[in-house]
């Protein structure tokens, strides 16, 4: 049999939960369940805000010291185009069904909300908006001298990585979702795909880590070549991250991101596994306050200070989220794609984003920040993405 035949079946058989990682902790039918319905649109208003109910998880601690953000209220009486129609922020909140929504302008909070009976203490999931707080605690590992460089080779942090499609590929080109690695990125259950199974048999059942699959699963392209989007790669960027750092992803995060920036409350990392064994979901897991993704907006916008002090490199922001040439599949994308964060090819706006219309987007021309925090009833709604975004640069161009 030849090598790669022996990968495709030893992922295939690692999808399965045969090679899997003994579960030291039962989860039981119930939970299972739990874990699969989640994301129904009839519950998903109260689930995303509950994932610690749900899941394994890991605290990221916050400091003494809160970065205080002052407030300067306003009614947001903004109308907006939509197919054709004006508008109101009522309809927006409802017709893209948000949980939360928060406004900072100029470091101000000027408009604050919660629906559905959320309030200021619920921690909401982020979803990928995670794969950009993977890659600023990147930045900070290499910052610190525990990453070598963005062009070092994943399998010098991940060596069991060698030898499959995952061999050669740099840090830098999975920043980049340029590994050429053969994952597709499909959402649902009842697909019989890659992500449903990944999901079943790590999330769900915890039978294996959510990475596992890396270690086998074959390659569609030269790495560099080809863009393309996989909650996997974010998930390798994490297990390399912990692995260069010597600790747990949410310790590191906590005593490099969460305390130094001021955060006003404990966030969480879900788990692939119980205590021990588990590890961050760095692709989609982490969970916190709609306020402090407004802290780590407002990080972002001002070049990585918070809080009064210099958190993220500079040079690691703007590398970040300002992209860097032409990239080749750009001109069949609406959006572009940096260091795991979304840049935009009208403006110098940039964002993050998870399924189910999780946003923090960051406007520099106008200085503002908005964190959005919604129930979808499905993964993408390319609808009310537009309607999103359309509601997002009313707001920016209000004087």
């Amino acid at each position: 049999m030849t090598c790669r035949a022996i990968r495709s079946v030893t992922a295939w058989m690692l999808m399965l939960g045969l090679l899997a990682t003994p579960v030291l902790a039962q989860v039981t039918p119930s939970q299972q369940e739990a874990r699969r319905a989640l994301y129904g649109e009839k519950l998903n208003s109260l689930t995303f805000r509950h994932m610690d109910e749900i899941f394994d998880t890991s605290p990221v601690a916050n400091g003494p010291r809160i970065w205080h953000l002052p407030e300067q209220i306003q009614a947001l009486d903004i109308l907006y185009d939509v197919d054709g129609q004006r508008r109101t922020t009522a309809d927006f909140l409802e017709r893209t069904r948000t949980n939360a929504l928060l406004v900072i302008r100029d470091g101000r909070i000027v408009h604050e909300i919660y629906r559905n009976n959320s309030g200021p203490q619920s921690r909401f999931i982020s979803f990928s908006m995670a794969k950009s707080i993977t890659a600023i605690l990147i930045g900070q590992a290499l910052a610190d001298g525990l990453i070598g460089g963005v062009d070092d080779p994943l399998t010098r942090y991940v060596p069991e990585l060698a030898g499959g499609a995952y061999e050669g590929v740099t840090i830098r080109q999975a920043l980049l979702m340029r590994s050429g690695v053969a994952f597709r990125e499909t959402y649902g259950f009842g697909q019989k795909s890659q992500m449903e199974a990944l999901y079943e048999n790590s999330l769900v059942t915890g039978r294996q880590r959510f990475t596992d699959l890396a270690i086998g699963i074959d390659r569609a392209h030269p790495p560099g070549d080809v863009f393309n989007y996989s909650t996997l790669e974010a998930g390798v960027l994490g297990w390399v991250l912990e692995r260069a750092v010597g600790r747990p992803l949410a310790d590191y995060m906590a005593d490099r991101l969460w305390k130094p920036a001021g955060m006003e409350a404990p966030g969480y990392w879900v788990l692939d596994g119980p205590p021990g064994v588990g590890r961050a979901w760095a692709g989609a897991g982490f969970n916190a306050r709609l306020r402090d993704y407004g802290r780590l907006g407002q990080m972002m916008l001002e070049g990585g200070k918070a809080n009064g002090r210099q958190v993220v490199p500079a040079s690691w922001v703007a590398a970040s989220t300002i992209p860097q040439g032409t990239e080749p599949a750009a001109a069949d994308r609406v959006q572009g794609y940096q260091y795991q964060w979304w840049t935009l090819p009208d403006s110098d706006a940039f964002m993050a984003k998870g399924v189910h219309g999780q946003y923090i987007w960051i406007d520099p021309a106008s200085r503002t920040v908005i964190v959005k925090l919604s129930h979808w009833p499905a993964a993408w709604v390319k609808e009310l993405e537009t309607e999103t975004l359309a509601y997002f640069r009313a707001v920016a161009a209000r004087p």
